[in-house]
């Protein structure tokens, strides 16, 4: 028998752990645990998966890591930046091998694997030796759960279809959504659409906002027509109304007729205008009240937590109704402002006037607007009506390259670097052609 040192860590706990170098300074945070298995003994684990700046993912061989404690990692300082890639021979421990069925070798019944514990040898190698499961129906212990040796069962190399997913959501269930979709778009399909089954609404809501528009899709198409209606519901209607028109015609037009009547008729709105205008990125649902309307409702509303901050920094107000579209619009009132005033200073006293966008104004307005007036919103007024807001996070959202949330970080920016020299040169060059006419004038 291998001789340990004692250190056991459950992988579990590591999910969204911080990774740091020597000095102190934060480099990464842990995604999952790579795992080799062998023709004899226990699986061998060779390294971490570490999230590193922004979307690239790299490779942390254990060998690198000088301690696990107190949930967090400390690494000699070595990190590879080279993107990871998994190997055939690999096997991922949070996505892979949580909610595994495994059995008993003593023929004592059957578990579900909740966690998964690796242990280092005096030798510095670490080896999956320990897993904690449940115990399954049928078994005298059903729904029991206890530590056991990874020797102990059969079928932990076994992958199968439908696995479930309980235990892996449990580990993740506190990671912020853009961690989640991260995940999720790393695991097979049938394994991603299991998790997000699972998940509650909400969540999975924030979840597909942050997906690239072909893993959202798949979700979606995969979910029960009732569940993908009420999903829709729960999102932001400028995301929803995204998300339906990146769907197959047919089923776009089932789910529409699925939502609640409210709901589908501001997302078929927002999908009526051009994608790439403020009609298209504006949401329905900004903050608005009416001008008799004390400070202490407007601060109580900026309170909500579905209501992005960008879109929080401001409060439109209008003529009854409040709902979109709304009776004549007024103005907005700053929330910097409001902060400064009586919680019963009523907000028409407060109104500031921001030109309005129109919902054909397309994004190189929107944007020169917000960059005028130093603003994260701004209104979109239809015939004296609001109709919406468009926010900041909309805008930057459109302006970097499509499925930038699931391409390499550094492909992004350097596209972005060199558009933005492009711009600069083409700029440079219209200048010069100016001037050449002027003197030749």
């Amino acid at each position: 028998m291998a001789v340990t040192t004692g250190t056991r860590v459950f992988v579990g706990r590591l999910a969204g752990a911080p990774v740091f170098d020597p000095l102190g300074d934060r480099v990464g945070k842990v995604h999952d645990v790579v795992v080799v298995f062998r023709l004899r003994g226990d699986p061998s684990a060779v390294g971490l998966v570490v999230d590193v700046t922004g979307k690239r993912r790299v490779f942390l061989p254990l060998t690198r890591v000088t301690a696990i404690s107190n949930g967090q990692v400390i690494t000699t300082g070595l990190l590879n930046i080279r993107r990871f890639e998994q190997r055939p021979s690999e096997t991922m421990v949070l996505g892979e091998l949580l909610d595994r069925e495994v059995a008993f070798v003593d023929g004592s019944g059957k578990a579900t694997v909740e966690d998964v514990a690796i242990e280092q040898l005096h030798n510095r190698q670490w080896m999956l030796t320990t897993l904690y499961v449940r115990m399954a129906k049928g078994s005298p212990e059903a729904g029991n759960t206890k530590i056991v040796a990874g020797n102990a069962v059969t079928g932990l190399r076994t992958r199968v279809a439908n696995q479930a997913a309980t235990a892996l959501l449990a580990q993740i269930n506190e990671l912020k959504a853009p961690d989640i979709a991260d995940l999720l778009s790393d695991l097979p399909d049938d394994r991603a659409l299991a998790v997000a089954r699972q998940m509650r609404d909400n969540l999975l809501a924030d979840v597909l906002e942050e997906m690239s528009d072909a893993d959202r899709v798949t979700i979606m198409s995969g979910l029960e027509v009732e569940r993908a209606a009420d999903l829709l519901e729960e999102m932001a209607p400028d995301d929803a109304a995204d998300l339906v028109n990146d769907l197959p015609t047919a089923q776009a037009e089932i789910l529409l007729a699925r939502m609640e009547p409210d709901e589908a008729q501001d997302v078929r709105r927002l999908m009526s205008y051009g994608e790439r205008t403020a009609g298209g990125l504006m949401t329905t649902e900004p903050l608005i009240l009416s001008p008799d309307a004390p400070v202490a409702m407007l601060l109580a509303a900026a309170r909500r937590e579905d209501i992005p901050p960008a879109i929080a920094s401001m409060c439109f107000i209008v003529r009854p109704p409040t709902e979109t579209p709304t009776g004549q619009y007024l103005g907005v009132v700053h929330l910097q402002r409001a902060l400064r005033e009586p919680p019963s200073e009523m907000v028409g006293s407060l109104i500031d006037q921001v030109e309005p966008l129109s919902p054909d104004d397309g994004i190189g307005t929107i944007t020169r607007l917000l960059a005028t007036y130093n603003l994260t919103a701004l209104p979109v007024v239809d015939n004296g009506l609001l109709v919406g807001a468009v926010s900041v996070d909309d805008v930057l959202d459109h302006l970097m390259p499509t499925d930038w949330r699931s391409a390499d970080e550094d492909a992004v920016d350097s596209h972005i670097d060199d558009q933005h020299i492009d711009d600069k040169d083409a700029a440079v060059a219209e200048s010069a052609a100016e001037s050449k006419e002027d003197d030749d004038a």
